[in-house]
């Protein structure tokens, strides 16, 4: 639904986009805890997009009714998909081989590099004020990777950075996409199209598993389906540039569930680097909202369907 559908309540949205943020928070979570179990990366991706696709229609049906997943553009929900999947590959990878302060953070700076995107690919005007704050983001990404030691795996940093390259690119392809077609559509074809390519490679990858493995991973695909939805049910009650801060909060709940479930805390680094990722998001959120141009932010939050 879009804003017009409805009454704007902002501070619903708020409550919406934070509640998603902790869904979400939840999932990754629990995908580092399946890793550790022995549940692969094809395995993980595929039951979160089966468990995903009832609770996706549930929502579609109880809210706009089944008419909101009819789409002209299937070929580029394909295509999106394709990328979709990718991405959550290397979301999936970076949340296993990092900690997962250190990899929501990262996966921060997705702005950053829509910004870079949409002045190269889109040809948008991208002035001193952007700039800079693609700088600053980039810095607290150097200053938290610590390249001068060996505290993270260099290969969990470099899956991390392309994760969020991913989520950028996505969300310049969603801009494409939402010129046609409702959120809810978008969401749900991405969720259908991406269980048969990865139901093939199941074919050589799925596995036997205990009984809490299972449960933990039923778990899994319930948090990320009712995130994916809370992501988008804020947007239909509250302007872009008033929900999408929302998303920063990650930080704090995945140093809790960090320190909950592996007793690790991110170190003094890390708060710095993702201080400066933060306070760059923002500024460019605050900006596209001063000069009217919503959309990459709208095509953003819907790619925080990363998850």
């Amino acid at each position: 639904m879009t804003a017009t559908a409805r009454t704007e309540n902002p501070a619903l949205a708020i409550v919406l986009r934070l509640s998603s943020v902790v869904a979400l928070s939840m999932m990754w979570a629990l995908v580092k805890l399946l890793g550790a179990r022995g549940v692969n990366l094809v395995e993980l991706i595929f039951y979160r997009q089966l468990v995903a696709i009832p609770v996706v229609y549930a929502w579609i049906a109880f809210t706009v009714g089944t008419t909101g997943i009819t789409t002209r553009r299937l070929d580029l929900h394909a295509t999106r998909t394709a990328i979709g999947l990718t991405s959550m590959a290397f979301n999936f990878g970076s949340v296993m081989l990092l900690p997962l302060a250190e990899s929501t953070t990262i996966g921060f700076s997705a702005p950053i590099f829509a910004t870079i995107f949409s002045a190269i690919f889109l040809k948008e005007a991208t002035g001193i004020h952007r700039w800079s704050a693609v700088l600053c983001g980039f810095i607290g990404v150097v200053i938290m990777a610590r390249p001068d030691t060996a505290h993270f795996p260099p290969l969990g940093l470099a899956v991390a950075i392309i994760a969020a390259i991913g989520v950028a690119s996505i969300s310049i392809l969603l801009r494409a996409l939402s010129r046609t077609e409702t959120p809810s559509a978008i969401v749900f074809w991405f969720t259908v199209l991406s269980v048969p390519p990865i139901g093939i490679l199941m074919i050589w990858f799925a596995q036997p598993h205990d009984l809490t493995t299972w449960m933990l991973i039923v778990a899994m695909g319930i948090c990320g389906g009712i995130a994916q939805l809370l992501l988008t049910s804020a947007l239909s009650r509250a302007p872009v540039a008033v929900v999408l801060p929302m998303d920063y909060s990650a930080i704090i709940w995945a140093a809790l569930l960090g320190w909950l479930f592996w007793d690790t805390l991110p170190i003094a680094t890390t708060w710095m680097g993702a201080a400066l990722i933060v306070a760059s998001g923002l500024y460019i959120i605050l900006r596209e909202q001063r000069l009217g141009r919503v959309a990459m932010l709208r095509a953003k939050a819907d790619a925080d369907i990363r998850a």
